[in-house]
């Protein structure tokens, strides 16, 4: 399995509409990738009289994709930062 690692962070302000505050500005920053090595299920396509084999992810929804192809978002750090007034302006 492929693991993607990732840090959010959130942007907040408040508004006349939303005087509690609420994120405007969501950031996602890749840090990591971990592979999952080769398919162990490759997938037989053929076109006309071609026929070649593919990595099950190009072909197969993520519930019949095997172990070394399934991906997973794990997210490392959620940061959330307020803006004052003043930075807003």
């Amino acid at each position: 399995m492929t693991i993607h690692l990732v840090d959010i962070e959130h942007i907040e302000h408040t508004c006349p509409a939303n005087p509690d505050g609420h994120p405007y500005d969501i950031r996602r920053t890749l840090v990591d990738v971990i592979p999952g090595g080769p398919c162990r299920a490759p997938v037989t396509i053929r076109c006309g009289n071609t026929t070649t084999q593919i990595p099950c992810h190009r072909h197969e929804p993520a519930t019949r994709q095997c172990g070394a192809c399934r991906v997973i978002v794990t997210e490392r750090t959620i940061t959330t930062r307020t803006l004052t007034p003043e930075v807003a302006a």
